[in-house]
């Protein structure tokens, strides 16, 4: 009788076969490591029982000098600020109404609960949202309190369009709601996720359109929005779209400020003086270079031209020092451009503690504040290297990391290839057509940098790699994130999970229990095969004994936390697992608990592995070094 103490390396390879891997872990979901040794990730709660509308693609957290703790979530359908679990509507208006073109512009109809609204050039298309205030009701029967509000509106023509509300009219009326309406049409939401679509309708014609003909595909890009702060105030940009601002302004009653709506800088900039004509009209991405305060755009229609299709995905352009309004170059201000040389496109700018990183489709870029009449100083650092999308890095411990369309990167000053584990299994199933879903995170407290991507057959992210910057080592596991931020300014990670229809979305606190905020959160481990000697004797296993912890549990009352091992045997190494897969010899499942000195089993087989998992209510583990008592039990 003999001890076999079960201790892999840790981390996951899944690019080795059985017999090269012996001695390591090859599968799991929802583990990580600590100190070399797997145990079940933290679990998520709501951190807001209240709702927002769309896709998440951003969040952004940013300190008031008045302490305010705020929370930008940028949609494809709405832009939010959070604060205290409640979310106010920021969303920038592209066109406002008010009398004499609204006067009594509402519609009803006896028996339906759908109003009419009859406003000449309205702009709005369908499923944009439209803010009606100061209608005087009721009308046809329908409250004013109802006709008054936030409604997505389905555009009948260019002077109609409709929206539902909860009462049915007791009457019809041609015209009514008074004199003093106010009709505010949001932006055009964008798109969910990235659409393949054909034809010369799918897009504007020209550079930022498609021009291919009616029988290529084309790529219509999700929504994404980039934000920054600029001191209290937020700057934001739809990527290759407009740049806005909301000011959060000096107001005792910040609430003020949060039921304002964001404008467009070129609005700002009129109001303090400025060119508006100067602002970019497109960007690619927004930035704020924080220790020189200036608004940079990567990707930008040149200075001059306030025409859409002259834009150029190669142009960098900044205002003026500490003044995000001012675009015009003078010879008393540090306004200007330059252009980034080589690639096709600027993919993404990230500030770190020393540059501003830039990726083109195929080099990387650094840009430098100089303090001169040059301003900023571009250099390229490297070319042939790739980035999969613009959200796939992140800056951990000083170091860069991202997700390229073949591997993964670190820049620590110089750049890296991060050996991985993992490389077939993420890039060999990943849906490239809906590369720009990919994000990345970190988890400080655990040394982590997280990707979320989407699987070869899902049109969403469901899966997530980790690399353990500590420990360099990967595990992986499936989870439907949108969005992710990890900040000291808050108590927890925060991300974000969208339903399939994305139309809600929801706000998760992480490593907060350890449970699914659903439920159970179901979580394993399996090793890959072990066996004795050379392989050529059969292993007999009769008894095992645990070293498990289940410090941290919290199961419901009169249940104890535990976990299940599975020891599975089989002959070769082509050959399934359990006694219904040829080849194979037995599958043993011994429940274990905090108590459970040593279990009894008994499986056969010249090659054996353990698989520890979990999926109780309150249960949290970290697997140690369990005994298995294994015999040799003749050649085979």
């Amino acid at each position: 009788m003999a001890f076999l103490p079960l201790k892999f390396r840790p981390g996951i390879n899944k690019d080795q076969t059985n017999y090269a891997g012996e001695g390591g872990w090859f599968d799991c979901d929802k583990i990580r490591f600590r100190s070399g040794y797997p145990q079940k990730i933290g679990g998520w709660i709501k951190s807001t029982p209240n709702t927002f509308l769309g896709v998440c693609r951003q969040l952004f957290n940013w300190v008031t000098t008045f302490q305010d703790n705020l929370l930008a979530v940028g949609t494809h359908r709405k832009v939010y600020i959070e604060v205290g679990g409640a979310f106010y509507d920021i969303t920038p208006y592209q066109q406002t109404f008010s009398s004499p073109a609204t006067d009594n512009c509402i519609e009803t109809t006896s028996g339906s609960n759908v109003i009419t609204v009859n406003i000449i050039g309205h702009g709005a298309v369908t499923s944009a949202f439209v803010n009606i205030s100061g209608v005087v009701g009721p009308v046809g029967g329908v409250p004013a309190d109802e006709l008054n509000g936030n409604y997505e509106v389905t555009v009948i023509s260019d002077s109609i369009f409709t929206f539902q509300v909860v009462t049915s009219a007791t009457s019809t009326v041609a015209a009514g709601g008074g004199t003093a309406i106010e009709v505010a049409v949001e932006i055009a939401p964008g798109n969910p996720f990235t659409i393949l679509g054909y034809g010369w309708g799918t897009g504007a014609w020209g550079r930022l359109g498609w021009g291919l003909g009616s029988n290529q595909p084309v790529f219509l890009q999700q929504r994404d929005w980039w934000y920054n702060n600029f001191d209290n105030d937020l700057v934001m940009n739809v990527r290759n779209g407009a740049i806005y601002y909301w000011e959060r302004g000096v107001l005792t009653d910040p609430t003020n400020a949060l039921n304002t709506r964001a404008v467009t800088l070129a609005s700002l900039a009129t109001a303090n003086g400025y060119d508006p004509d100067a602002v970019p009209v497109l960007a690619m991405q927004t930035l704020v270079s924080q220790n020189d305060k200036h608004l940079l755009a990567f990707g930008a229609v040149p200075f001059g031209s306030t025409d859409p299709e002259e834009f150029d995905p190669m142009l960098v352009r900044w205002a003026d020092q500490d003044n995000p309004t001012q675009w015009t170059p003078t010879p008393t201000n540090s306004a200007g451009f330059l252009r980034v040389s080589r690639g096709n496109r600027i993919v993404r700018a990230l500030p770190t503690r020393q540059e501003i990183l830039v990726w083109t489709d195929s080099n990387l870029y650094t840009l430098q504040f100089l303090g001169t009449t040059d301003v900023f100083s571009l250099q390229e650092y490297a070319d042939n290297i790739s980035i999969i999308s613009p959200r796939a890095v992140i800056s951990a411990s000083n170091v860069t990391y991202w997700m390229g369309k073949d591997k993964f990167y670190a820049y620590t000053g110089r750049i890296e290839t991060l050996p991985c584990t993992l490389m077939e299994y993420v890039f060999q199933n990943i849906n490239l057509n809906q590369a720009d879903q990919i994000i990345s995170g970190t988890n400080e407290e655990w040394n982590e940098v997280w990707w979320f991507y989407p699987s070869a057959e899902s049109n969403w992210n469901d899966r997530y790699v980790i690399y353990n910057y500590l420990e360099q080592i990967w595990y992986f596991g499936t989870l439907s994130r949108t969005a992710w931020l990890d900040v000291p300014t808050r108590n927890f990670p925060i991300a974000v999970s969208t339903g399939s229809a994305g139309i809600v979305g929801t706000l998760f606190n992480h490593e907060d229990g350890v449970d699914d905020d659903d439920g159970a959160m179901d979580s394993f481990i399996q090793s890959n095969d072990f066996d004795l000697g050379e392989g050529d004797k059969l292993m007999l296993s009769r008894r095992l004994l645990p070293d498990v912890s289940f410090a941290g549990s919290t199961p419901p009352e009169g249940t104890a936390p535990s976990v299940d091992f599975v020891v599975r045997s089989r002959n070769f190494p082509g050959s399934g697992f359990g006694p219904e897969s040829i080849g194979a010899v037995s599958t043993t499942t011994c429940n274990v608990c905090s108590f459970t000195q040593q279990v009894f089993l008994r499986t056969r087989g010249r090659q054996l592995s353990v698989r520890v998992e979990s999926g109780a209510l309150g249960t949290k583990w970290q697997l140690g070094v369990p005994r298995l008592d294994v015999r040799e039990d003749g050649l085979r």
